[in-house]
């Protein structure tokens, strides 16, 4: 099973960013983490990687409703937005949100997976448009 949602665009990393911050926004998720892991790496061990970005997103909204559902759906949020370097492309990947249903077992989380993948989704599909024209 996968567990990702993934787009690849022909931008640098730094315009792929604010994009897709705009693009989650849109829909409405706000980013209330950021976990620069290329820094973090490089500060930590010492390691070179490639431009490597988490945002931890969130849509106040689906919380709600996925913490209503299960209490202990807070392991999975925020839903974790990689961006990351991979060649001369810049890959955006998100944790489908359907992983909520499979972990916890859960029908009635079923409703806040589809309306989280289908804002997700759009967000992914306005950031390939807007960076891939």
């Amino acid at each position: 099973m996968g567990y990702d949602r993934t787009v690849r665009v022909h931008a640098g990393f730094t315009r792929t960013v604010a994009a897709a911050r705009q693009a989650l926004a849109a829909q409405g998720f706000g980013v209330l983490t950021e976990i620069d892991m290329a820094a973090t790496l490089k500060e930590k061990l010492g390691r070179d990687v490639e431009d490597y970005l988490i945002l931890g997103a969130c849509n106040p909204q689906l919380a709600e409703q996925a913490i209503d559902v299960d209490r202990s759906i807070g392991l999975l949020l925020p839903c974790n937005v990689v961006i990351r370097t991979e060649g001369s492309q810049t890959v955006v990947q998100a944790l489908d949100p359907a992983t909520m249903v499979t972990l916890t077992g859960l029908d009635t989380m079923t409703p806040v997976a589809n309306e989280a993948t289908r804002r997700l989704d759009d967000a992914l599909a306005r950031l390939t448009e807007e960076l891939n024209g």
